[in-house]
């Protein structure tokens, strides 16, 4: 089964304490009824007056995937692609909303949140698809509860608890690109108050692309993520407390195709045949010099829960420390044009402090507060025009770029559901938060470029009011409001612009929904319409100033307005057979999208409202169906999937261009369209699986075929033009198919 939207009765359903129960993908009532907590409560997914999808594991288990980016398209209004300027990066988008970066300076517009810690930038969001129990997505703003820098949503990842009894499952993969994994999870127990559960999870790759120019494989990765969970929980005591300690260790080829064409400097230098060419099947050869990311990730997580009976207290403490190296050939040549060395480190650490219950029996809530912070610092040495590939960048850079920031958080919360009448709920609730944002950039030898300090406050309001009038329906409104942190600049290159702040951005999301059970519950159906307006948004802008007589640097300008339609259904014609279908619709613009840029060595204003939001396809939607047939030796379970992405953009770029003239001085520039290298083909990815379940002896095994993007495919994931100097892109996965073995115990 790939994607659960499902129904609840909203009568019969149980209205638990606020995180009382274990997050868990247990059924109720009917069998068909889904448990969330993504609104920090354990409710029915069909009770929750938002816009939420529940996605299980058995999803990512049938295409055998390797990291969550295989959710792209399977929920309404989410692409998630893989960024590999950065380990574990990814480019998260919901509705439209996305952030195409991995500068630790600025903060991400979806959340990603792990057992309860949000992940503080886009390094490490692109998750491992190992462990899960359930994954929530939930579309709009949800600063609320999850806080700023949610204003896209939140993918509210939920791994397995400890089961405190003995138990064992095995996995082994092995698949195209002499591709293979092996997972292990043992949980151990004895019933009683303490329990353990280990986990290992190996994958490794040659990767699919090709190096004309070495003959060799490009792509390659190596990975580890392994742990422990401790579960202590007294029998009768109301008290569970789980610590989770874990470290992911990669090491990966960041390899680049080549999309430059004879309007880039750089294609002036490279051999012919590695310009002008297709983002199609021509990203799939590759010229690049050899690069590796290093990136090794501890983390410790402590959830404490105390149940008092009417109120539950709970305390999420959260680290995580990454250590990141890596060398990268931008270019994407044979010629040694670009080539770096990034070294990072950053260091987050939040704490969590909630209470929820109720008050009477018409109203419940949850309230707590917040603390955040976190630090980094990047080392950068760039070979430019070096033509001297074995000399190390860092020996032929001497005036290395570093860069320091830090990050300082907090902020109280409360979130209220009131019964006020009969089939009635008003829901509402804001949070206040306070950010306080450092920077400091500097070079080795020419010393600091500038540094900076500045606060921030906002509050962020959320209201709604759902109706119930009967149990097969509900309809419901809502606004809220979304707010993304400030922050300064990490390529500013004057003391000024490096000390001068860019503002938050914010976004008011008007959402109306309804959601129905239909045919006696063998049908289910979610609706959703929503408008975000869309200010004084973060977007990069070209100033005179530096050393190169241009700078760039992050400016507040315009907004946009994004309209949307939502809808996921779930069919189920046979106690056999499960059908699921998703849709978005989406429509959006730029206003008064105005910054500088370059046009004939002049800096003039450049009009880019024509452009196309980036991560924004007008439609995507997807169809599942899942057959299990029960034989003499267990089951056999089949599935196919098709998910269908229109084309999208990937960057704010530049097509034609249209020059505003006083006399002969041009005044200004109309952009035309976004540069169409950076916009994806048509994808639609068909993937299919079947497991035979059997039984050896006494225990559980199975035995998986799988094969994913069975159309093959060929498209960019990412792309990118940079000043009119070169350009890059990242390519789509091509047909890949493997085999699954695995036991239970």
């Amino acid at each position: 089964m790939q994607f659960f939207p499902t129904m609840a009765m909203a009568q019969t359903a149980p209205q638990p304490i606020a995180g009382q129960e274990d997050p868990a993908t247990k059924t109720v009532g009917d069998g068909n009824e889904i448990i969330v907590t993504a609104r920090r409560r354990s409710e029915t997914l069909q009770t929750t007056p938002v816009a939420i999808t529940a996605v299980s594991a058995a999803m990512l288990e049938n295409k055998a995937s390797v990291s969550i980016a295989d959710l792209s398209g399977a929920a309404p209004g989410l692409l998630i692609t893989q960024q590999n300027s950065g380990a574990q990066a990814a480019n998260l988008s919901i509705r439209g909303l996305t952030y195409a970066d991995v500068e630790k300076s600025q903060t991400p517009t979806v959340g990603v949140v792990v057992d309860g810690v949000t992940i503080g930038t886009s390094t490490g969001q692109l998750q491992d698809a190992f462990d899960i129990e359930q994954i929530e997505v939930l579309r709009g703003p949800q600063g609320t509860l999850f806080g700023a820098n949610t204003i896209g949503g939140v993918i509210n990842i939920r791994r397995t608890k400890p089961t405190m009894s003995n138990s064992a499952k095995f996995e082994a993969t092995y698949g195209r690109w002499n591709s293979w994994n092996t997972k292990a999870v043992v949980n151990v127990g004895n019933g009683g108050s303490l329990g353990a559960k280990f986990w290992y999870f190996h994958n490794e790759t040659d990767g699919f692309y090709h190096n004309a120019t070495t003959n060799a494989s490009n792509g390659w990765s190596k990975g580890d993520n392994y742990g422990a969970a401790l579960r202590f929980q007294p029998v009768g005591s109301g008290f569970d407390a789980i610590l989770t300690l874990e470290k992911v260790s990669q090491k990966f080829d960041p390899v680049v195709a080549n999309i430059a064409n004879s309007s880039d400097v750089f294609c002036g230098f490279e051999p012919a045949r590695e310009c002008n060419r297709n983002t199609r099947g021509d990203l799939y050869t590759t010229f690049g010099q050899p690069a590796e990311s290093h990136y090794n990730a501890p983390a410790a997580t402590l959830e404490m829960n105390y149940n008092l009976g009417g109120t539950m207290l709970t305390s999420i403490t959260g680290w995580r420390h990454a250590r990141e190296s890596q060398t990268q050939d931008f270019d994407g040549s044979s010629t040694d044009l670009y080539y770096v060395d990034r070294r990072q480190r950053y260091t987050q650490v939040s704490q969590e402090f909630r209470a929820a219950g109720k008050i009477l029996s018409s109203l419940d809530y949850v309230v707590g507060v917040y603390y955040f912070t976190s630090n980094y610092d990047l080392t950068q040495c760039s070979r430019v025009f070096g033509f001297s590939p074995t000399t190390p960048p860092c020996t032929f850079d001497t005036n290395a770029q570093s860069v320091y920031g830090k990050t300082e958080s907090y902020a109280g919360f409360g979130d209220f559901n009131w019964a006020f009448a009969s089939k009635w709920r008003l829901s509402f609730g804001g949070r206040w938060s306070h950010d306080n944002k450092q920077l400091r950039n500097s070079f080795a030898t020419t010393g600091l470029v500038g540094s900076g300090n500045v606060n921030f406050s906002k509050f962020t309001p959320k209201v709604g009011v759902d109706w119930r009038p009967n149990s097969d329906l509900m309809l419901y409104g809502s606004w809220s409001r979304g707010y993304r942190s400030g922050g300064f600049s990490p390529r500013a290159a004057t003391a000024a612009t490096a000390g001068t702040p860019f503002g938050p951005e914010t976004v008011d999301s008007y959402e109306i929904g309804a959601k129905l059970d239909l045919l006696q519950r063998k049908l289910q159906i979610n609706v959703a319409g929503f408008i975000s307006d869309y200010k004084n948004m973060q977007q990069n802008t070209t100033i005179p100033g530096g050393p190169t007589g241009n700078q760039t640097i992050t400016s507040n300008v315009g907004g946009a307005t994004i309209r949307g339609i939502e809808m996921d259904a779930t069919l189920r014609p046979l106690k056999s057979l499960r059908i699921t279908a998703t849709a978005s619709i989406m429509g959006s613009h730029f206003r008064n999208f105005v910054v500088g840029n370059v046009y004939n060595g002049a800096i003039v204003p450049f009009d880019y409202s024509a452009n196309n939001l980036i991560y924004a396809p007008d439609f995507s939607g997807s169809i599942d169906a899942e057959y299990k047939v029960p034989t003499r030796f267990g089951s056999v379970v089949t599935t196919l999937g098709l998910r269908h992405i229109a084309p999208y953009d990937e960057q704010i770029s530049l097509g034609t261009l249209t020059a505003v003239k006083t006399g002969n001085t041009v005044t200004s520039v109309i952009v035309n369209g976004n540069d169409a290298r950076v916009r994806t083909a048509t994808q639609d990815l068909l993937d299919a699986s079947m497991t035979l379940n059997f039984k050896l002896q006494k225990t559980d095994a199975y035995v998986r075929v799988f094969a994913r993007n069975l159309a093959d495919i060929r498209t960019t994931t990412a792309a990118f033009t940079v000043a009119g100097l070169w350009s890059f892109a990242s390519a789509l996965e091509p047909r890949t198919y493997g085999v699954t073995v695995g036991v239970k115990f």
